[in-house]
């Protein structure tokens, strides 16, 4: 057995493509065109996403500087990433969007397996390690699924691959802060989480007045900007943490507002 720490992180950046590729390859055909309650963006949209930032990732994992020259090939276009994105599939077919996902998704984690531990890759954000790479990874493809999910009014069962969500979404507190231009904090806030199989998970555990408590998949929501935390029964402490819990974005790129209550709330 390997002592690579990415091993099991790359296990469940694996667990959480098949699920979603379980709920996509059922999809009715009319549904690919439908809008979902992320921007509007379509199923097909969403998956494009998915793929192209797959497709950018193994460009960094290869070679950091075609990966930059690829963002620069994006930004000259002047279009955003989801027109980018159709116009990079060429037309592609539902059915050909989904195999040429899969087996890239595949291609990727495979990689990523391969890699020193210590290595840091172009994104863009921060570089990262391949511990933290392969956690986005897992982010990116667990939020953008739950858009499909509450499209389709399907209930996802949470499992404790939350856990690498949770800890990027911890990570990323300073980020949020110094991605808008303001001064962070320099005092965290406490985290307590429930995972879903009941195990408690904290972090910064020094801090004493501003706190976070709830559920994991909850809090995994708010940092990826899934739901707003109105629309949460997360238990939120102290002005800080109230902050941090509007504005919490763990995902890179510029700053992004969460979706106002309501917008993005599960169906009663």
């Amino acid at each position: 057995m390997s002592d690579n720490p990415i091993i099991s992180i790359v296990q469940d950046l694996r667990a959480e493509g098949n699920e979603l590729h379980a709920v996509l390859q059922d999809l009715e055909p009319e549904h690919w065109a439908s809008p979902t309650t992320f921007k509007s963006w379509t199923v097909y949209d969403v998956l494009a996403h998915l793929h192209i930032s797959d497709h950018m990732a193994v460009t960094s994992i290869n070679d950091g500087e075609a990966f930059k020259a690829f963002m620069g090939s994006v930004s000259s276009t002047g279009v955003g990433m989801k027109d980018y994105a159709r116009q990079w599939l060429a037309g592609a077919s539902p059915n050909e969007l989904l195999e040429r996902w899969r087996n890239l998704f595949a291609e990727m984690c495979e990689r990523l397996e391969t890699l020193d531990p210590d290595a840091r890759l172009t994104w863009a954000g921060p570089p990262m390690r391949p511990r933290m790479f392969a956690t986005a990874r897992q982010m990116e493809t667990w939020a953008h699924g739950q858009e499909i999910y509450d499209l389709l009014g399907r209930t996802r069962e949470p499992t404790d691959r939350l856990r690498n969500i949770a800890e990027i979404g911890v990570r990323t507190f300073g980020w949020t802060y110094a991605n808008r231009g303001m001064a962070v904090p320099e005092v965290a806030p406490r985290i307590t989480l429930q995972g879903p199989s009941g195990e408690l998970w904290e972090w910064n555990t020094d801090t004493t007045t501003d706190r976070v408590i709830g559920s994991a998949e909850q809090f995994c929501q708010v940092v990826t900007q899934v739901r707003n935390v109105a629309d949460t029964q997360l238990q939120v402490t102290g002005a800080i943490a109230s902050e941090w819990m509007s504005i919490a974005q763990c995902f890179a790129g510029p700053p992004e507002d969460p979706p106002a209550p309501g917008s993005r709330a599960p169906s009663a």
